[in-house]
């Protein structure tokens, strides 16, 4: 089993000045990284931490992985990452403590984090973290912790794009690139609730069931079949005014020659390593609109905030809405966790949970 490495320190410890008779506060475990590069440079160390003015901290039960956190890792975010760094943007747990001017009721209250943070100031890995009470929302008791921490980034990310800056109808057509990841899943989802139909894109065929049986109403699979020639079949001809891509890399042109005319596609990703062309021609002839999106502008704003949070709720609450985990990990096991995530193995979201 490759692990995390263990560095026996301190490190990542808020300095507070306490009475010596205030009891001492326990050592709990945390993870952090001191240099660039894949999942083997995770280090776990012994910490203590007490929340400052605004902040909590949570005692961890289930931490979800993203791919802003292997972005951030390896130095491709879209935050310059300042070493040593924290690692993770969703979790769920019980407050365990409060801060200065945070209101006591919230101790012992089961929560998710919705990651309406820094990366380079909070990090949600780890047995217990401090995190903004800023960023605490009490999830619906439908949900086990592991499901509440794969919620807010999958969710966000399509209701932003979909209903925010799609605009989708109903019967309107909808092509979603890596429609296996947790964001593709739930794409399909939002898709499908705002009435539309769904073109889930694809590489592998092993994926094409689980897609179907997720709500997919169409999938393509891009190793087997033509994008373009699929796309004209299923659209008879006009092609997809909407389109969710989180690849971008030589897929951009293609993307853009099936947008129907006045079509928007919007960015959310980066999962290519080769560079992104920009499709001059079909832009200009088709006046398509290429629209990036990064659920911080939801969240930045109060109001936006608060009618994704209550769409995301309600649509939980009436079961139209159920997070798909596609594998849970022991806390031991972070390592591990993060390789699967870069494997893109995964249909769902991947969770880390904390005993």
């Amino acid at each position: 089993m490759f692990g995390l490495n263990r560095r026996k320190c301190r490190l990542g410890a808020i300095s507070n000045v306490r009475t010596e008779d205030e009891e001492e506060t326990a050592m709990s475990q945390i993870v952090r990284f001191y240099e660039l590069g894949g999942p083997e440079v995770l280090r776990v160390e012994d910490a203590i931490q007490r929340p400052r003015a605004g902040e909590v901290l949570l005692q961890v039960q289930a931490i979800g992985l993203n791919r802003a956190d292997s972005m951030f890792m390896n130095g491709r975010f879209f935050e310059t990452t300042r070493l040593p760094a924290r690692l993770g943007y969703e979790a769920a747990g019980r407050v365990k403590e409060v801060g200065p001017e945070v209101d006591f009721s919230w101790v012992g209250k089961s929560v998710s984090v919705i990651p309406a943070f820094s990366p380079n100031k909070y990090g949600t890995l780890g047995e217990e973290v401090i995190v903004p009470v800023r960023a605490l929302a009490q999830y619906p008791r439908a949900l086990s912790p592991a499901e509440a921490a794969a919620i807010w980034v999958q969710y966000l990310t399509a209701y932003g794009s979909i209903v925010e800056l799609g605009r989708v109808e109903k019967g309107e057509f909808v092509l979603i690139t890596a429609a296996s990841s947790s964001a593709g899943l739930a794409a399909i989802e939002v898709v499908r609730a705002e009435g539309g139909q769904s073109i889930a894109l694809t590489r592998k065929r092993c994926k094409r069931e689980e897609l179907i049986n997720a709500g997919a109403n169409h999938v393509i699979v891009s190793e087997e079949e033509d994008i373009a020639t699929r796309v004209g079949q299923i659209t008879g001809g006009k092609g997809v005014r909407v389109i969710l891509d989180s690849v971008a890399g030589p897929l951009l042109p293609t993307l853009a020659n099936i947008a129907c005319p006045g079509g928007v596609i919007v960015e959310y990703g980066a999962l290519s390593e080769h560079p992104t062309p920009f499709p001059q021609l079909p832009v200009l002839s088709k006046c398509l609109t290429l629209r990036g999106y990064w659920m911080a502008e939801t969240l930045a704003d109060p109001n936006r905030r608060e009618k994704a949070q209550k769409y995301v709720f309600d649509r939980i609450a009436e079961g139209s809405f159920r997070p798909r985990i596609a594998r849970v990990f022991p806390f031991a096991q972070t390592v591990e966790a993060y390789q699967y995530l870069e494997s893109n193995a995964q249909v769902g979201k991947i969770i880390v949970s904390v005993p």
